[in-house]
């Protein structure tokens, strides 16, 4: 698995936030996910599972590897299947957007569509977490890897993430991260305990999400917040849960855009958001981290319209939100 496309994953840049933060007191490092070859933080725990997975010789060329996932673990799999011979399918709902299904197919990955929500829960995971076990048992010598149970996932950042974020910086007291599947934050918080480091672990969650025992509501961005509360989640690694709206997401994403030129995806709105709204009590002087998930092109149509927008929310953005200064 050495060489090629697979050898740029991780390692990605860290920079400072000049403009967003300047008068606040503090400075704002972003840990660039988006720069990955595949798009996302994704690209780590996809090459991490699956690397596992070849060592043991559970899979290997010619093999189908069957995921739920309708965005990012998605892409990341497809890129990494299609590099080492294996063969991906991809079990979505009607919510996955069609840039992303423009994109899995373009690396030769088999859609495969749930059409409605599970019928006890309401849900689309449980619905799409059934069609996988149903695809095992269709298709023989066939690998879930399971994002949402294995623990590669979260290793993987325990390993290299938090790891590279520490290397740069030195100290870290604030480290923003967004939640869905709790793998990322988990990994991050689980290194930084076991180094005894001080940092305070910020969760950023969706509102409408359950993770953290909200009640279930309207989400209209993939990649923020659950339906359900995530096997990984460990609340104990958590200091601080922020919820953020789809409105604050949107506003976060433009300003970042506008104010520092950077085109990320949504949950990265979202981390931004929670900064801001947490910049009251951050102290003076401190040294604050966050994840940039995923890259903005895979929001054009959502977050970075005009004219979704006014047919979402029912209003524009306002001039400050424009220049990057409404947040």
């Amino acid at each position: 698995m050495n060489g090629g496309i697979l050898s740029a994953i991780g390692n990605t840049p860290l920079i400072k936030l000049n403009n967003l933060f300047q008068k606040s007191g503090f400075e704002v490092y972003a840990k660039m996910e988006l720069l990955n070859p595949g798009g996302s933080a994704k690209d780590r725990p996809a090459l991490q599972m699956i690397r596992e997975a070849w060592k043991e010789g559970i899979i290997g060329p010619g093999t189908s590897i069957i995921e739920s996932s309708s965005g990012n673990m998605a892409i990341s799999l497809a890129m990494i299947c299609k590099v080492l011979g294996m063969r991906f399918i991809s079990v979505v709902d009607p919510r996955t957007t069609d840039t992303n299904l423009q994109i899995l197919k373009a690396l030769d990955a088999r859609i495969d569509l749930v059409p409605g929500p599970d019928p006890e829960t309401g849900e689309f995971l449980p619905a799409r977490l059934n069609r996988v076990q149903q695809l095992l048992a269709e298709i023989p010598g066939s690998y879930w890897p399971n994002q949402y149970a294995n623990p590669n996932n979260y290793l993987s950042h325990y390993h290299t993430t938090m790891k590279e974020i520490v290397a740069e910086l030195g100290r870290v007291d604030y480290l923003f991260c967004s939640v869905s599947t709790c793998g990322t934050i988990r990994g991050l918080a689980e290194y930084a305990r076991d180094h005894g480091l001080m940092t305070q672990i910020v969760a950023v969650d969706a509102e409408g999400s359950a993770i953290f025992g909200g009640n279930k509501g309207q989400r209209r961005f993939p990649g923020l917040g659950a339906g359900i509360v995530p096997p990984f989640c460990r609340t104990g690694l958590i200091d601080r849960i922020i919820h953020v709206s789809d409105w604050d997401i949107v506003k976060g994403c433009r300003a970042l855009a506008r104010s520092e030129s950077v085109l990320a995806g949504a949950s990265s709105g979202g981390i931004i958001a929670a900064v801001k709204k947490m910049e009251p009590e951050l102290t003076p002087g401190s040294v604050c981290a966050v994840i940039l998930h995923d890259k903005g092109e895979r929001y054009l149509d959502t977050v970075y319209s005009d004219a979704w927008i006014l047919s979402q929310f029912g209003r524009e953005l306002s001039a400050e939100d424009r220049t990057g200064l409404g947040i």
